[in-house]
Formats: C-alpha cells, structure tokens, sequence
C-alpha cells in the first residue's frame, strides 16, 4: 500500500474506487466498509483509496470538543494496509481545508485528481464546510460527473450500531472487553518504558512504567493485558492509577510482567488490555497490597492463559 501526506506528493492514480472518512479506531463498521472498497476494486480492476484526514478536523475546527483519539495515524495506517487497499491518503486539515465548498472539494479531488468510478461512504457521512456535503448531494455531483456513490448501512453488534464514540465511552468506564469487541481487536495503548520509584520491585513485583503516548487510557483500576516489547507478546497485569497507597501520585501506568525477568527500561512498549479485574484502592498495608497483587496475577494467568 503506498501512502500520501499533505497536498505536495500526489498520487498517481486514476479510476479509482474510494472511501473517505476520519475513521477513528478502525472499528469493525469502518473495517466493513474499507473490505468493501479492496474487493469492489479487485472485482472491477480498479485501485483502492482511503481517503482520511490528519489531524482529526475537531482538533482544527473545535478543539473543545476533539475527542481523545482511539487510534493514532500510524497504527490505523498499519490496519488500513492489512485490509488489502492499494493507497491510503492523510490529507492534511487546516481551516482552510474545512471551509471548502462540497461542489470544489468534488470536482477538484474526487474528479479530477482520482477520477474515481466509485465512492463508498458509511451511512452517517457529511463532507464540506458546514458539513453541506450530505450523501444525497454527493449522489446529486456523481450523477453529474460520472461517478456512482453507494452507502454502507450502519454495522450493528448486540442490537446497538457500532461507533466510536460508544468505543471511546466504554474505554473510559474500563470496559476494555467490550470496546475490543467493537473494535475487532484488544484495545491497546503505546509508549516508553521509564525509570519510577522501584515500588513495585521492592515488593516483589517489579513493573514497567510506561510513558503513555496514547492519547486515550482506560479507566484507573487493575486489568489484565499482554505487552508488546521488540516484538515479543508477554503476559501481564497492570495498574492505572495514582498509588492511593502509598499516599497517592501523579496518575501512571505500571505493567507488571508474568514470569519475566529481564532489562526492558528505555524501551518502546505497547499494551494490548484484555480484562478489567478490579477497581485501583487504597490498602491498609504493603503486605495487604501484596496479597492482593499476588491474586491479581494469578487470576490474569488464568485468563490469559
């Protein structure tokens, strides 16, 4: 899959078959959409585009109220890959961007720079400033320039359409399991691992700091997860939270690791969540503490195994 930032590097592409969105979280109604778009374009020996925007236009137009991202732009660029599309577009959003005319946006991109055959959108989808550009006026500018738009119902799971707001809500009660359910995959968070307090290790269970770069993290509380380190899947159990007993701290991640002995700080880790187990509290004692990691880890082997 090749891959195109901002407006300098255009592809070369022409008779495409495409899709655009913002696409946070890659959730499983995103995911149905874009196999659509890679078989769709096989079927007619076309290319397949995802056309999607960076940053995500909140972020520009209203800050207040952008939503702490699910995904971040290399990670989405990973799954967008594995789904088989040929081109992935970040087409960088400015002000500028978010005032152009539905009409412009069309003829200038879709028209002109892909001559696309076909656009594939979800049900909800607006485009434009003012978000003017509904799907009946982008049907209304494909039958005028010659290309045709089809609509991917809303994906359902349990009775409720899959969204990532809903995802993003559920990661932040500690829901873990039910987001990666929407999501098609555990929810994971990244970053690197950094010197702390040696807590941990003076009781027996040495942790991993971790330096979260993820802008979303799940509620505080005890869950378990498998962490990523050089390509190795690990078992672990970790805390989110504040260290209530110990007298309480800046909020942290601490990922304890299963039958694991070995050097990991400076390195990059990511953090797949499985289950929540319980909520973070505080403990009359450290040995009160320690019993109850000690059942902690118990039971994420239990599950993890």
């Amino acid at each position: 899959m090749k891959i195109f930032r901002g407006a300098k590097r255009r592809p070369k592409i022409k008779d495409a078959v495409l899709t655009l969105g913002n696409f946070d979280g890659l959730h499983l109604g995103h995911q149905k959409l874009i196999r659509k778009v890679a078989a769709r374009a096989r079927q007619l020996g076309l290319k397949s585009v995802v056309y999607t925007f960076e940053p995500h236009p909140l972020k520009v137009v209203a800050p207040h109220k952008s939503p702490p991202l699910i995904l971040d732009a290399k990670d989405k660029a990973g799954l967008i890959g594995s789904f088989g599309i040929d081109c992935l577009i970040f087409a960088r959003f400015t002000k500028e961007f978010a005032a152009t005319h539905p009409r412009e946006f069309v003829e200038k991109v879709l028209h002109k720079a892909f001559s696309v055959k076909e656009v594939w959108v979800g049900h909800d989808f607006s485009f434009g400033r003012g978000r003017a550009g509904t799907v009946g006026y982008l049907k209304e500018l494909g039958g005028e320039l010659g290309f045709k738009v089809f609509v991917v119902p809303a994906f359902k799971k349990g009775g409720h359409i899959v969204s990532s707001s809903r995802i993003r809500a559920l990661i932040k009660e500690g829901g873990v399991k039910g987001a990666s359910a929407l999501l098609g995959r555990d929810y994971s968070i990244k970053g690197r691992v950094v010197k702390g307090m040696d807590i941990g290790k003076a009781m027996g269970f040495p942790t991993a700091n971790l330096r979260v770069e993820s802008e979303l993290v799940p509620a505080n509380g005890v869950y378990a997860a498998y962490a990523m380190v050089e390509g190795r899947r690990l078992p672990a159990v970790l805390n989110i939270g504040t260290a209530p007993t110990f007298g309480g701290r800046d909020r942290g991640v601490e990922v304890h690791l299963l039958d694991f002995d070995g050097d990991i700080y400076g390195k990059r880790m990511g953090v797949q969540f499985v289950k929540r187990l319980r909520d973070e509290k505080a403990f009359r004692s450290k040995e009160a503490l320690v019993r109850q990691i000690t059942k902690d880890a118990d039971r994420a082997r239990a599950i993890l195994n």
